[in-house]
């Protein structure tokens, strides 16, 4: 049919055609080629199903564009993580500082650009026959790549003359858009032809590309455009979790042994106490105030540009004292159970050579380890207290008692709470462990709250650790305060 002046260049839509994207129902099946019957095929709709495997596909997506991005990027991650301490003067220190600020958004742009390199190669991947249907059973391997660009470019085609058919009319002769019509009819007829003829789908492929481009061109996006909008994608949805959703956080300091060790990176559920505005002290909803036992994420009241990470031990209108680092909530003594002697080293403190004993305290539904250092004594063998916990703000302390600057601390020593509005998050888990000696493997997955795990240099006190586990206490939440 002529197209006139008067008549809008259609879409080209599916049911104009016995065909389907170029190629006419060619579908997934198990049939075997040789036991086909009947005539010769005239068309790709006559030639026999393809037969793909279920498992390959399924290995072939896992593995190309789900582990091997991960790894990638996690290793990448972890190559491109100083040191602890290290000084970052060279070229790369800036690239080195922004992942040991931003991990998990530098992980996310590094495994989207992963992504886009395997999805540029995906045709010459192993099992790719299994995982891009629909192809032609009879084409060459090496022009899979290109026969799907083929499909691409009528699916465009149909969605730019769709969206845009007022200006199309106006902006196109008559003459050209006949023209763009034809080839891409002739580029759809030879992706069914059979027999299949590469060099008149190239051809036809070609010349439809140079019509598009030339025709439609202005209302197309090129190549970059598209690669540069999925990354900053990607840097948008790394950034909306890490505002929203979770965060990464680095243990700079030991106050938290044995729970979480110097080198740490943890994920931090930014939901469990609702997710906080942005720059500001709202929260989308509120769940306040943290479980006792919690360890939680927050912004240091005396200095909110700093965040801390210590275990919530009391709630508002709760009574807080301490004889020898361990806490009293209400006159109630937490339990304890005490599993036996540690040492650990810490070569930034002023002691390098830390002893002391390690406890399982019980508090609430949390079980978890204390350590009680003998040899900083950073409090003494003195009562504290009492603190009395206000309205809209809870008080926290570090596993490591003699060894952490937790809120019997703050404000010269007056103690002090957290603020509801200075809470980041809860703790999850450690997902990567990086030490003066290295990557720290044991330390990967290790929980921060729930069932406590002991340090590997503990192993020997297996035992009694878990005879602590077993005798937990009948009572393990503190009376009302009075």
């Amino acid at each position: 049919m002529q197209v006139g002046d008067e008549s809008p260049l259609k879409p080209l839509k599916a049911e104009e055609s016995t065909h389907t994207n170029g190629v006419a129902h060619a579908v997934d099946g198990n049939t075997d080629p040789a036991d086909a019957d009947g005539p010769p095929p005239r068309s790709a709709a006559d030639l026999p199903p393809l037969t793909r495997s279920r498992i390959l596909r399924w290995l072939y997506w896992g593995l190309w564009f789900v582990v091997l991005p991960i790894v990638l990027a996690s290793a990448l991650v972890w190559a491109l993580t100083p040191p602890s301490g290290a000084e970052l003067s060279s070229g790369l220190g800036a690239i080195q500082s922004l992942v040991r600020a931003q991990p998990v958004p530098v992980a996310i742009v590094v495994f989207t650009m992963f992504e886009i390199v395997l999805w540029a190669a995906r045709h010459q991947l192993p099992f790719a026959s299994h995982a891009h249907p629909p192809l032609r059973p009879d084409l060459p391997v090496r022009l899979r790549g290109s026969f799907e660009r083929a499909r691409a470019l009528l699916d465009e085609a149909e969605m730019i003359l769709g969206r845009n058919e007022k200006a199309v009319m106006r902006e196109l002769a008559s003459r050209e858009r006949q023209q763009l019509r034809d080839h891409l009819d002739e580029l759809r007829d030879s992706m069914d032809r059979v027999p299949f003829d590469e060099h008149s789908f190239l051809e036809c492929l070609a010349h439809a590309e140079s019509e598009v481009d030339g025709h439609l061109g202005r209302w197309r996006k090129s190549e970059v455009r598209e690669y540069i909008e999925a990354i900053l994608m990607a840097v948008a949805v790394a950034f909306a979790l890490r505002a929203f959703v979770i965060e990464a956080f680095k243990i700079p300091s030991g106050s938290m042994i044995p729970t979480l060790m110097v080198g740490d990176h943890i994920f931090v559920n930014k939901f469990s106490y609702g997710p906080a505005i942005p720059y500001t002290h709202s929260r989308v909803w509120t769940s306040m105030p943290p479980h006792r036992g919690d360890v939680m994420v927050f912004a240091f009241p005396e200095h909110p540009e700093q965040d801390f990470i210590k275990r919530v031990i009391v709630t508002p209108g709760d009574k807080l004292e301490a004889r020898n680092g361990h806490p009293i909530i209400n006159g109630w003594d937490v339990p304890s159970c005490r599993v036996g002697p540690w040492t650990y080293e810490d070569y930034d403190s002023p002691i390098s050579r830390h002893e002391g004993d390690l406890y399982v305290e019980y508090l609430g539904d949390e079980s978890y380890l204390t350590f009680y250092d003998r040899a900083s004594r950073g409090y003494p063998d003195e009562y504290q207290g009492p603190f009395f916990v206000k309205e809209g703000e809870v008080w926290v302390m570090g596993d490591n008692r003699n060894n952490s600057h937790d809120s019997r601390m703050w404000f010269g020593g007056q103690g002090g709470g957290v603020p509801f509005e200075n809470i980041r998050g809860r703790a999850l888990f450690v997902w990567l462990s990086v030490s003066d000696n290295g990557m720290d493997w044991s330390r990967e997955g290790a929980p921060v709250m729930g069932r406590p795990r002991l340090p590997p240099s503990a192993s020997g006190l297996e035992p009694q650790f878990e005879d602590c586990l077993k005798n937990r206490p009948p009572v393990t939440t503190p009376p009302l305060p009075k």
